[in-house]
């Protein structure tokens, strides 16, 4: 039996997961196997160098924040760089997805993830948006760069949403949803350069280069290990190239 697509749904898992695998395959954007769970994706190729880059960044921010008086304000970086964790996890489950149903799966983890990373971004909101009460906002490259990612958080959010859940009360039909996945894929390859790039700023704001001190070196070395180790994952097949 043929589906819309025109791939045989009695098709065994192995031959679908030639069809699908990427002209170029590399030890990075390996698909999964079918035998293998789903969770060893977190590890395989170089999702590791993306978790060494990410857990630094954790770190390096927790560290920073926890050595001083904790105060109102210090959620706010704590929550951010916890749903900045969740989000790279949330990647990496996701991305050497290949059969039916490593995709259902993948896809049902990826969402769960996502809710608790956007109610961690909203939480870090909500605390600067109060912390800051009557003064001035946006005045370093930091807060603009924060209010941007937020605003491309929620929108992505809502995008997955609609495509994936809602496509035929909002879209019309579910091909119309699948035909945005590969946006909602480099929307959010560049919402994470943004989210890391907010990062990188806010070690060079005043509270930071005065009191918590977290270094601007390792925040990079960071960013560039997790920015290599997703995107030698990403299958340009996904992405509609």
């Amino acid at each position: 039996m043929a589906s819309a697509t025109g791939i045989p749904q009695d098709l065994p898992d192995t031959i679908l997961e030639r069809e699908d695998a990427p002209l170029l395959q590399t030890p990075g954007n390996a698909p999964q196997r079918e035998s293998a769970s789903i969770y060893q994706n977190l590890f395989t190729g170089t999702a590791s160098a993306a978790q060494v880059g990410i857990w630094m960044l954790v770190i390096l921010v927790w560290t920073g924040i926890l050595s001083h008086p904790v105060i109102f304000f210090s959620p706010h970086p704590l929550l951010n760089s916890a749903a900045l964790l969740l989000q790279v996890q949330a990647a990496l489950i996701v991305q050497p997805t290949t059969t039916p149903h490593q995709k259902r799966l993948g896809t049902t983890i990826h969402y769960s993830i996502q809710i608790v990373s956007v109610i961690a971004f909203i939480s870090a909101f909500i605390i600067i948006e109060i912390n800051k009460g009557d003064h001035a906002r946006f005045t370093s490259p930091h807060g603009v760069l924060g209010l941007v990612t937020y605003i491309f958080i929620i929108l992505q959010a809502l995008g997955g949403v609609v495509q994936y859940f809602l496509p035929v009360q909002i879209l019309g039909s579910v091909d119309r949803g699948k035909s945005l996945y590969k946006y909602h894929r480099h929307s959010g390859y560049t919402l994470l350069l943004l989210e890391l790039a907010t990062v990188v700023a806010a070690t060079q704001t005043t509270y930071n280069l005065n009191i918590l001190s977290i270094p601007l070196w390792g925040i990079l070395l960071a960013s560039v290990l997790i920015v290599l180790g997703l995107g030698a994952r990403i299958k340009k097949h996904k992405l509609g190239l």
